[in-house]
C-alpha cells in the first residue's frame, strides 16, 4: 500500500512514549528515523500532525487534534485480523486463489507494499512464507512493533514465524532478488478508497498524510513482472482500471476489490 517518494520519515511526526516500558523504545526509535523525542504530549497540541506512540512494547501512530480519529496500528494478534484468521474462510478466499493457493501448493510471496500487514498475515496464516516490503520508515516501525507481538503470541506466533520484514524501496529491492526470485509478488498501490466505513477513513487519511500517494506503481510492476517466477498479483478498487502497461491475465473480482493476475507460468 506504501511506495511513496523517500525513505525518510515526514517532518511533521514526533516520537513520544506513554509509559516507562515504552520510554527505550521510543528514545531508539526517535534516534534511528530522526525525528524529535517528546517527553510529554498533549493530543489536542498540533504542534506535530501525528504522534508515534511507544507503550509497553507496542508503537501506534497517532493524529493530533480535538477530532483526530483513533490510532493506526500493526495488529496481528486482535481484532479485525483475528477474526479473519478464525472464520475468513481459508483457502475459498479471493486472494488465496489469486496467488495461487491450490491442494498442497504454497508459493513463497513477496508483498512489495505490505501496509499495515494484512494481506501478508492472511497469507501467512493459509501457509505461504511471505516477505513484507515496506518502504515508509513509519510505516516500517508500526509492522516492525506488530510482528515483534505477533511472534510472542502462543496463538500466532507460528503463523508470524512465516512473516519476515524488510525496510526498502520494494522497486530496487525487487532488482537485488535475482538469487532467489519470489514465486508470487504481491502489490496493493495507494488509490482513493471508495469504503466509507470509519476504520478505512482513519487508516487512509494516516497514510495519506505520511506516505503520500502512489506514482510508480506502473514502474513497480514492470520491476515485479521482470523478476518474479510465477505470477504477479496486482489488488485494485473493483471498477479501477489495471495499472499501465502489460495487460493482466485474468481478474478475480469481489463486491469492492478485485485482483489482477499476471501469470508467466503455471504454479507447481
Amino acid at each position: 500500500m506504501t511506495h511513496e517518494s523517500s525513505l525518510s520519515p515526514p517532518a511533521e511526526i514526533a516520537v513520544c512514549y506513554a509509559d516507562a516500558a515504552g520510554m527505550e523504545d521510543a528514545r531508539s526509535l526517535a534516534q534511528r528515523l530522526g525525528l524529535p523525542l517528546l517527553d510529554r504530549y498533549d493530543l489536542r497540541d498540533e504542534q506535530f500532525a501525528q504522534l508515534l506512540i511507544c507503550e509497553s512494547g507496542t508503537r501506534r501512530l497517532q493524529q493530533t487534534g480535538r477530532k483526530a480519529p483513533g490510532p493506526v496500528l500493526a495488529d496481528f494478534v486482535s481484532g479485525a485480523v483475528a477474526h479473519r484468521r478464525k472464520f475468513g474462510g481459508g483457502k475459498g478466499q479471493m486472494i488465496a486463489k489469486a496467488v495461487g493457493i491450490k491442494g498442497s501448493i504454497r508459493p513463497r510471496v513477496a508483498d512489495v507494499t505490505a501496509g499495515l500487514g494484512r494481506d501478508s498475515f492472511v497469507l501467512a496464516t493459509l501457509g505461504c512464507e511471505v516477505q513484507m516490503v515496506e518502504r515508509s520508515p513509519i510505516i516500517h516501525a508500526l509492522l516492525e512493533s506488530g510482528l515483534q507481538q505477533a511472534q510472542n503470541d502462543y496463538e500466532v506466533a507460528d503463523i508470524a514465524a512465516r512473516m519476515s520484514l524488510v525496510h526498502a524501496d520494494s522497486i530496487n529491492w525487487l532488482t537485488s532478488q535475482q538469487a532467489e526470485p519470489p514465486q508470487v509478488v504481491y502489490v496493493d498501490p495507494m488509490f482513493p478508497h471508495t469504503d466509507k466505513s470509519a476504520l478505512v477513513k482513519k487508516e487512509m487519511r494516516v497514510f495519506r498524510d505520511v506516505v503520500g500517494d502512489d506514482h510508480d506503481s506502473a514502474a513497480l510492476l514492470q520491476a515485479a513482472l521482470d523478476l518474479v517466477e510465477y505470477r504477479v498479483v496486482v489488488k485494485r478498487p473493483r471498477k479501477a482500471p489495471a495499472i499501465e502497461g502489460q495487460a493482466p491475465s485474468y481478474q478475480l473480482s469481489g463486491k469492492s476489490s478485485r485482483y489482477d493476475i499476471y501469470t508467466l507460468k503455471s504454479l507447481t
